[in-house]
């Protein structure tokens, strides 16, 4: 054992048996107190009881000027003391005073009373060194200055208030060396019983971990089957259980988000296949509409188109509607709104998505919750049309109403209806561009009427309908008279202009049926279906008194040039089936009629004189062809 561990002992030793004889010190004090605060004739039950009960071995009542003598018989039969030793051998606690070779017997304690004097006394014999010995855990003898045995090491305590005894400690020095030996063995002992806890803690925590791990990777890599084995129900096994439940609920997600996905793929590519195979928004809208709605889960949704004419929002389609909305598509599309008033009418005023709770006020439909979105044409990708007009218009509104399931519409929701809203104007502006293009392509710049092009379908259309329904079909062929020279005279400007007033006098002329074109230069075409010879020629020759008595007022380049332009028009008259059975039959022998026209001066018209092979003998009679104004046939139908 090393110094310091020694000192540690005896430092140990030394404040224990201090605490011991403290603890006797107050016993005996007590006792003394008790005998003296009792009256008289109790002190000596008292006395009796409180060394039968081992409080003090001896207990002595004397008057204050008295001295102690010994005690009684029945205290000295209790405490087996020799007569004549408690004077000389006791030592005060209070204050201890120990003459060199003097022999301590007992410790003792007085208490004081005016009329006596009680001094309690305990013993000090092997007995009670033994008791400090197993209190401290060290060897003690009586008398500070004991010579410890070789071997050990010692201490000497002098008496001192609250430690009346001078004692000897001594604690040994010297280690058994079996303890040594010993030691090695408890070490290796220690060191297998780690090796077998820690192999049985990696078998049952260490490697259900290892599992989980190895599962949670497997899940990671996309195998959502994969699962962990529940060794036990404890803290390992729930947390097994719950990473099995948490893997089969992610595969119920994915599932579901597969579905989902897939159908949403469906209809993207009905709704590109819808955009890319028609222009008809009859059915684009409604694809869109509906696509939107399952991808939001929308209960009900509308899509309203500002109309070109008045700018009013009208209802186009609409699915899942109640209320007044509820009808039919006929009288659903002539629903109309007025832009800036209401959620849509403010949407489509302003270009600003809008949602929130509560249905929108006046004529709107009802709904807890509503997202409205502007259909608003791409931007142009011509640079010079961008700075022109920066900013695409609104072409219409997108609303979808309450969804269901769920809480009210947010910001993803928002954006996904953005998303259809944006198709929805792709295909709305896709679909004016091309009926913008296609009436370009048939229709003549100058004079606004159809072209040649759109003749030659509109005739073979015209003539398999009357030949199918037993109808007759009349084509006038007009040719303005001397236009060279109004072109030579007034310049191009001005025989444009006169052109463009001649369509404008055509038009007017019309019925709502009947078909104006410009075949080219200043020769135009005119078919009047269902109408005979007689209701052409009647026509004819209200648009030749159209042109002729209206002169066309221009801005003249000279002065010596009149600044209205007299012009008249020849026309010729051709009718189906009398004058051909083709489309290609009747526009030439209307084309010959002008010609005749042309040839009897002008500024009149001709009815055809050929007579179509297929016509009956007697039904046309071609010497009424000659004349400006014929006689109607017997099957005229007139106009």
């Amino acid at each position: 054992m090393s110094r310091e561990r020694t000192d540690e002992r005896l430092d140990h030793a030394a404040s224990t048996v201090g605490a011991a004889l403290s603890s006797v010190c107050r016993q005996l004090q007590a006792a003394a107190d008790a005998v003296a605060v009792v009256p008289p004739g109790d002190r000596t039950a008292v006395k009796e009881q409180l060394i039968v009960r081992g409080l003090a071995t001896a207990i002595q009542v004397s008057a204050p000027d008295q001295t102690l003598s010994a005690p009684s018989d029945s205290v000295a039969r209790a405490a087996a003391v020799p007569e004549n030793a408690y004077e000389a051998g006791w030592q005060d606690c209070a204050a201890p005073e120990t003459a060199p070779g003097a022999e301590v017997t007992a410790l003792s304690a007085a208490a004081y009373t005016d009329d006596v004097t009680v001094v309690a006394a305990q013993r000090v014999d092997p007995a009670l060194l033994d008791r400090l010995g197993e209190v401290s855990g060290v060897s003690v003898a009586l008398g500070a200055g004991v010579v410890p045995p070789e071997g050990s090491a010692g201490r000497g305590l002098a008496a001192e208030p609250g430690r009346p005894l001078p004692l000897t400690l001594t604690v040994p020095t010297g280690e058994p060396t079996l303890k040594y030996a010993v030691l090695p063995l408890i070490v290796l002992v220690t060191a297998a019983l780690a090796v077998l806890a820690a192999r049985w803690l990696a078998h049952s925590t260490t490697r259900p971990l290892g599992d989980l791990a190895w599962a949670a990777d497997r899940v990671a890599n996309g195998d959502l089957d994969t699962r962990v084995p529940i060794p036990r129900p404890d803290e390992l096994g729930r947390l097994a259980g719950t990473f099995n439940r948490m893997t089969r609920e992610l595969q119920s997600y994915v599932q579901a988000l597969t579905a989902s996905r897939d159908q949403l793929r469906r209809h993207l590519a009905i709704l590109g296949d819808t955009l890319s195979s028609t222009h008809d928004l009859d059915r684009i809208l409604p694809v869109i509409l509906r696509t939107a709605m399952t991808a939001t889960g929308a209960r009900a949704g509308l899509i309203l188109l500002a109309d070109p004419g008045d700018g009013r929002l009208a209802a186009r389609c609409g699915a899942g509607l109640t209320g007044e909305w509820d009808v039919g598509g006929t009288e659903l599309t002539q629903r109309r709104l007025v832009p800036g008033r209401g959620v849509l009418g403010t949407v489509a005023a302003t270009g600003a998505p809008m949602r929130g709770p509560g249905g929108p006020a006046g004529d709107e439909p009802a709904c807890e919750s509503y997202l409205a979105v502007p259909i608003c044409a791409p931007p142009s990708s011509d640079p010079l049309l961008a700075e022109i007009e920066p900013e695409p218009g609104v072409l219409g509104v997108l609303a979808l109403y309450d969804r269901l399931g769920g809480p009210d519409f947010d910001d993803a929701d928002m954006r996904t209806l953005r998303t259809f809203a944006g198709q929805a104007g792709v295909a709305v502006n896709n679909v004016r561009v091309h009926e913008e293009a296609q009436r370009l392509s048939l229709t003549d710049p100058l004079t606004g009427l159809w072209n040649y092009r759109y003749l030659r379908e509109v005739l073979r259309r015209e003539v398999e309908r009357a030949n199918r329904f037993g109808r007759m079909l009349t084509v006038l062929v007009l040719d303005l008279d001397h236009f060279k020279e109004v072109n030579d005279t007034y310049g191009h400007a001005a025989g444009d202009l006169v052109l463009g007033e001649f369509a404008r006098r055509i038009r007017v002329g019309l019925r709502e049926v009947d078909v104006a074109f410009r075949q080219g230069g200043e020769e135009f075409v005119v078919l009047l279906p269902e109408t005979d010879a007689y209701g052409g020629v009647i026509v004819a020759e209200r648009l030749g008194a159209a042109v002729r008595d209206w002169p066309v007022p221009v801005d003249p380049r000279r002065p010596d040039l009149d600044d209205r332009i007299s012009i008249t028009v020849s026309i010729g008259v051709a009718v189906f089936p009398e004058h051909g059975s083709t489309a290609q039959e009747v526009l030439e022998v209307a084309d010959e009629a002008l010609y005749a026209a042309k040839n009897s001066g002008r500024d009149t018209y001709r009815l055809a004189e050929r007579v179509s092979p297929g016509v009956p003998e007697g039904q046309f009679d071609p010497a009424t062809t000659t004349s400006g104004g014929p006689q109607p046939p017997r099957q005229a139908r007139g106009r």
